[in-house]
């Protein structure tokens, strides 16, 4: 008697549906919240997830600026930039960066999460980061998304 083996479901570009969600980052701590939404980019929320295929979503975050890190993180963890010439290399400690580019510090921790390589480099781009509470993408209507239904 022979079993039944059931195949396995490959999704196709065209056949990703995309939503848009927004994100209020206000008190999250940043590690927890940047797992969740990479999550989110990777679209590893869906039944048709696919790992060699991007089928997330899109992500706004807002208030950026008043993300939270834990323990003594905010002093010392440090951030590096080079450009790859010698002698360029400047690093710069939480603290500051929160202060003075508060969009690059989210976006860091969810590059970090990401795969490397053409297709994280194509999820990365469905994340808009904002400092404030407004963003130009209204247009979109992004639903809601809080902590408690963000999975991970």
């Amino acid at each position: 008697m022979a079993t039944l083996q059931q195949k396995s479901y490959h999704a196709k570009s065209g056949d990703v549906q995309r939503n848009w969600y927004v994100v209020d980052a206000e008190g999250q701590t940043v590690g927890r919240l940047a797992s969740r939404i990479a999550h989110i980019l990777r679209g590893k929320h869906k039944p048709t997830f696919t790992p060699s295929l991007d089928t997330g979503d899109f992500i706004i975050v807002l208030n950026a600026e008043k993300v939270v890190f834990k323990g003594a993180k905010l002093e010392d963890k440090i951030y590096y930039r080079t450009t790859t010439r010698p002698g360029s290399m400047t690093k710069v400690d939480a603290r500051t960066l929160l202060e003075t580019n508060p969009r690059r510090v989210l976006e860091e921790a969810v590059w970090g999460m990401l795969p490397k390589g053409t297709l994280g480099r194509q999820q990365i781009r469905k994340l808009h980061v904002y400092a404030g509470t407004t963003h130009p993408h209204a247009a979109q209507n992004p639903q809601p998304l809080t902590l408690e239904n963000l999975g991970g």
